[in-house]
């Protein structure tokens, strides 16, 4: 007998006994699928559907016993023009860049919320983030504006009192700054819309996410959409 007609046999025994098929085993999380998660146990992740998309899903996860468990979950949102691979990405372009990222510390007009161990900036009145393409501080926290860094071309981190309430600074183009790429690039509490750029969820998720960051984890983010060429499992 074909190997074709006794699996079709069998199948027919099944429905005739009233059998089902057992369910599907359930997919992999998200972590395992992917190629690089930053090498520890913790991991933001930040999906949108598409490219063209502004907003998605922000995730973070522990390893344990070799396994990736979600520790929460969150609605996210991303740049008002959509995602861009971060190697390509070009300044003033309002996209999220993606890739894998450090996540160098914290920062935020409120204090550290309550077991925060992430290393954890307080923003002053002269705290500003340099985005000038011409100054030796480009893509760096600065206190005050050096001479050679535009306020108009920089962000006075204090006047954004809801977005910079909570954040965490994302690692793009950060420990080696190509100009012109981009600069500031955080994962902080939602705004009015989608960002300039960054990732952006609810305060409430902010402040859960800060008490969870552990240095110890190596804790990194990594940005992406579900499928195609900006896919998060490509990190």
């Amino acid at each position: 007998m074909r190997p074709g007609v006794l699996v079709a046999l069998l199948s027919a025994s099944a429905c005739a006994l009233g059998l089902t098929p057992g369910p599907a085993p359930a997919p992999e999380p998200l972590p395992a699928r992917m190629a690089d998660t930053g090498g520890g146990t913790q991991l933001i992740t930040a999906e949108a559907p598409g490219t063209g998309s502004t907003s998605g899903t922000v995730t973070w996860w522990d390893l344990r016993g070799g396994e990736w468990v979600a520790a929460g979950t969150a609605p996210a949102r991303f740049g008002s023009n959509g995602l861009v691979e971060g190697t390509t990405r070009t300044q003033d372009t309002n996209t999220t860049p993606t890739g894998l990222y450090n996540l160098p510390f914290g920062f935020g007009i409120k204090p550290a919320p309550p077991g925060t161990r992430v290393t954890y900036r307080p923003v002053h009145e002269d705290s500003w983030w340099c985005e000038d393409n011409a100054s030796t501080s480009y893509n760096r926290w600065v206190e005050p504006l050096p001479a050679d860094c535009r306020a108009s071309e920089s962000e006075h981190l204090i006047t954004y009192d809801t977005q910079y309430t909570y954040g965490l600074v994302v690692g793009f183009n950060y420990d080696r700054p190509v100009h012109g790429r981009g600069a500031g690039i955080f994962l902080h509490v939602n705004g009015k819309a989608a960002t300039a750029g960054c990732v952006s969820v609810p305060e409430d998720a902010m402040l859960r996410i800060l008490a969870w960051a552990d240095p110890g984890g190596n804790p990194h983010m990594a940005i992406g959409t579900t499928d195609g060429a900006t896919a998060v499992t490509r990190y």
